[in-house]
């Protein structure tokens, strides 16, 4: 990458190595760290339920796993658009970035100032010199995806990918995600003219670890909707010098360029293992009488009819939100979205038992950007995560990634099971639970009856989408 500013060393160029559990452990070597970012920064670990690896990086800007400053997460996204901005603009015209680029590394370091750094990018206005198209892979990473496509002020669009399947809808890109427990990937697109070949297209992932992933979808959309050019943007990037040679191929075979982004690349060992069963933190007797309140807010986000079939075949009708884009949208739909967001947001402040409570913001599977701008201005001691598909072990070990985790079945889909991580009884007076689409009362009560032995006050389910059914009962 040539930069003027960025550096390519790292503060710590010797490997590090991180005991798990057990005698699993994984050595890491950054190769490239371009913000110069200490690696307890960006991550710490934890050992994973899952055959095809059994450890996981824990995000600590991510926003997914575990609680996180909401403008943090945000940030994150914005730095990786400043190193695709530099990319596209062109070396000569990169000192104009300097300072945004030395804030988002102090934000990035330190949680204070993340909230005036990012506010500073967003205000930047930044102009893409060409049409770009954003795709920020499900589950993980459709918050972050939105944080890299928001800092471009025209020329931009968005969509992200879904697990969910919309029968009444053709999916316009679909393909695999082979690691993943979950590895069908679908992408409704609204307008056909989201896609058409003359975009250079950037695909949004939280972490690239052999990079298939991208190959697949590139592959796909290359015999759908042909271009010359390609970005992978991610927050780590730990492909082998094997899988290098994978995406030179891929690009000669094709004729085209993909050009990876990172905050931090690096190659990473494997050592011994350990044999993990799920395993939930079991919650003290006699507690869950937080007080749980429901609200629907319908009216404030435009939304869209589409169905969605579970596992078992069930539907679920209520609608879907434009503003997460999932089926797409484009700059010029960003400033009705944030008048949208900033409404709901100080609807919702009002709620808290105090002005500066202990305040816990979820959003729930994909629906991760909306809860996390939300989150954003609900005022100070606020917190954000998101409720995961990923089947982590918790241990209470010092410097390990997930201290305590709660299992359930999904609202959405009773036969996927979720999980919070990261939240301890009376650890928030109030936790706001953000849901794009009403779901029944009896699907979401283990989920619900979970939070509430975990808020120490109140719980606060919010709807955006489909008053379909009674909440009523929850406190009967």
């Amino acid at each position: 990458m040539n930069n003027s500013t960025l550096s390519d060393s790292c503060p710590s160029t010797h490997k590090h190595t991180f005991p798990i559990l057990g005698n699993l452990q994984v050595t890491v070597t950054p190769t490239y760290n371009p913000f110069n970012l200490p690696l307890d920064v960006l991550f710490s670990m934890a050992a994973r339920i899952n055959k095809k690896r059994s450890f996981l990086f824990v995000s600590k800007v991510l926003g997914k796993h575990i609680p996180v400053h909401p403008y943090t997460s945000m940030l994150s996204g914005a730095s990786l658009a400043l190193l695709l901005y530099r990319e596209l603009i062109g070396r000569e015209y990169q000192a104009q970035t300097d300072a945004l680029l030395e804030q988002a590394i102090q934000g990035l370091r330190n949680p204070e100032l993340a909230e005036e750094a990012y506010k500073k990018i967003i205000h930047a206005q930044l102009s893409s010199p060409v049409p770009l198209q954003f795709i920020g892979f499900a589950e993980t990473a459709t918050a972050l995806g939105h944080s890299v496509y928001e800092v471009f002020a025209d020329q931009a669009a968005y969509i992200h990918t879904t697990r969910e399947d919309l029968p009444a809808l053709t999916s316009v890109i679909n393909f695999d995600e082979e690691h993943s427990h979950a590895v069908a990937h679908r992408c409704y697109a609204r307008h056909s003219g989201l896609l058409t070949g003359e975009e250079i297209v950037v695909l949004v992932d939280d972490e690239m670890t052999t990079g298939k992933t991208s190959l697949n979808i590139i592959r796909d959309m290359q015999a759908k909707f042909p271009r010359s050019t390609y970005f992978v943007a991610s927050l780590l990037d730990w492909r082998t010098e094997q899988d290098e040679a994978a995406y030179a191929a891929l690009e000669a075979e094709l004729g085209i360029a993909i050009k990876p982004l990172c905050l931090l690349k690096g190659s990473m060992s494997i050592e011994g293992a350990v044999e993990l069963k799920p395993s939930d933190t079991a919650l003290p007797d006699g507690r869950g009488d937080a007080r749980v309140n429901v609200l629907h807010m319908g009216e404030i986000f435009p939304s869209i009819e589409a169905a969605s079939v579970d596992s078992a075949g069930q539907l679920n009708d209520s609608p879907y939100l434009l503003a997460t884009g999932r089926f797409g949208m484009r700059s010029q739909d960003n400033a009705a979205a944030a008048v949208q967001i900033t409404e709901i947001a100080r609807r919702l402040r009002g709620m808290r038992t105090r002005e500066d409570s202990h305040t816990l913001v979820m959003g729930t599977g994909e629906f991760m950007y909306v809860p996390m701008r939300i989150a954003a201005e609900m005022g100070g001691n606020v917190v954000y995560q998101s409720t995961t598909r990923s089947p982590i072990h918790p241990s209470r070990g010092p410097e390990y990634g997930i201290q305590s985790g709660y299992g359930y079945p999904s609202p959405d889909d009773p036969g996927t099971r979720n999980f919070v991580y990261n939240v301890d009884p009376d650890q928030y007076e109030d936790i706001f639970i953000l849901f794009e689409r009403d779901v029944p009362p009896e699907r979401a009560e283990p989920f619900i009856n979970l939070v509430k032995k975990l808020a120490k006050v109140n719980v606060h389910l919010i709807f955006f989408t489909g008053k379909r059914h009674d909440w009523k009962v929850l406190n009967a």
